[in-house]
């Protein structure tokens, strides 16, 4: 089975504590909402402490349009793109030596922040000597599903080609869509929680010549689901200005009534139950979704201990934000035969899961 090798995280360069993200938004909001202290209880109560973002806090306070955006997405995304990449492929001690570029043989880029053609990883070959003939797969429009699926997906591509090295590229600057005179609700609270990171995992088959001497996931099932006639529950909508957020307030209680049916489903396919889970490696959509993942699958709390430390560390990336949790669970070195289960749910409404194990 397809093997994660090694999972990298790079933080943008500027880091905001809640407080002053509140700070912020109450100077722009207040004129235009009469009850503006009660709404900004959202940046209290959800459980998220600091949050990084690629430009210094002072300029989402000034007009951009959407060229500018989606320029410094560009340059940023190619920036922090190769920071990855090389901490990935150097392995952080995990390696013998080092990966080589020239044994990458595809790579997946997701990301739904930006618009870029050529795409992002076609600019990062640029700076990172990959073969010519490097497969690329760049992604676009999951959202917050969009850091599983590209695992998912590399899987896949790892079973075809079980020699393979394939890595899966996320990078989401969320930030950067930020609308300063966009009074809605959804806005405000994209406002209090979503945030910009970058993160990059190496999938090998079967046949990789890269070995390892300790036990690391292997990707032993997947599966995608779309909830029908939900494209109203999140995405963007797209306007003069650039991306506007769409979030609607019933996704916990979407998560709540489907995600239980889909996940016990899936386990009982991959001959498990619930009881069987080692370890849950949720996206952390925020404090509620988080919540609903619990009373919806019967987990303790103690199952999204590693997920809550992410969102309060780092808000909510969207795509890149599994990773982060997923290396933060090979951090503390799961042992052999452990059981990892991965979720995250994404604009469709879709949500996709990986059954791990590690060998």
């Amino acid at each position: 089975m397809p093997k994660i090798m090694s999972v990298s995280i790079v933080k943008p360069s500027y880091e905001i504590k809640q407080e002053s993200a509140t700070e912020l938004t109450r100077s722009l909001f207040s004129e235009k909402f009469d009850n503006i202290e009660r709404l900004l209880k959202v940046f209290e109560n959800g459980d998220i402490e600091t949050r990084h973002i690629c430009m210094p806090l002072e300029w989402y306070g000034e007009p951009h349009d959407f060229e500018e955006r989606n320029n410094l997405y560009i340059k940023h995304a190619v920036d922090y793109g190769v920071q990855a990449v090389k901490k990935c492929l150097d392995g952080e001690g995990l390696f013998e030596n080092s990966i080589k570029p020239s044994e990458v043989d595809a790579i997946f880029f997701i990301s739904s922040s930006g618009i870029s053609t050529p795409s992002i990883e076609a600019r990062i070959m640029n700076q990172i000597p990959f073969r010519d003939d490097t497969k690329r797969i760049p992604i676009w429009g999951l959202g917050c599903a969009g850091g599983a699926v590209g695992l998912s997906r590399a899987a896949d591509y790892c079973l075809a080609y079980p020699k393979a090295n394939v890595l899966v590229l996320s990078v989401e600057l969320c930030s950067l869509t930020f609308q300063k005179d966009d009074y809605s609700k959804s806005n405000l609270v994209g406002a209090s929680l979503f945030s910009d990171g970058i993160a990059c995992a190496l999938i090998s088959g079967d046949e990789s010549s890269i070995t390892m001497n300790r036990p690391m996931p292997q990707i032993i099932a997947t599966t995608s689901k779309l909830m029908p006639e939900s494209e109203d529950v999140m995405g963007w909508d797209l306007k003069n200005s650039g991306l506007h957020v769409v979030f609607s307030k019933s996704i916990p209680s979407i998560i709540t009534n489907w995600l239980g049916p889909f996940v016990h489903t899936f386990l009982e396919t991959n001959g498990l139950a619930k009881d069987d889970i080692t370890h849950f490696i949720a996206h952390p959509g925020g404090k509620k979704v988080l919540e609903a993942y619990e009373e919806s699958l019967g987990f303790e709390s103690s199952k999204t201990t590693i997920s809550r430390e992410i969102l309060r560390e780092n808000g909510n990336m969207s795509s890149p934000t599994i990773l982060y949790v997923l290396q933060r669970f090979m951090e503390n070195e799961p042992v052999a035969g452990d059981i990892g289960l991965m979720a995250a749910l994404g604009p469709g409404f879709c949500g996709e899961l990986l059954l791990l194990k590690w060998e």
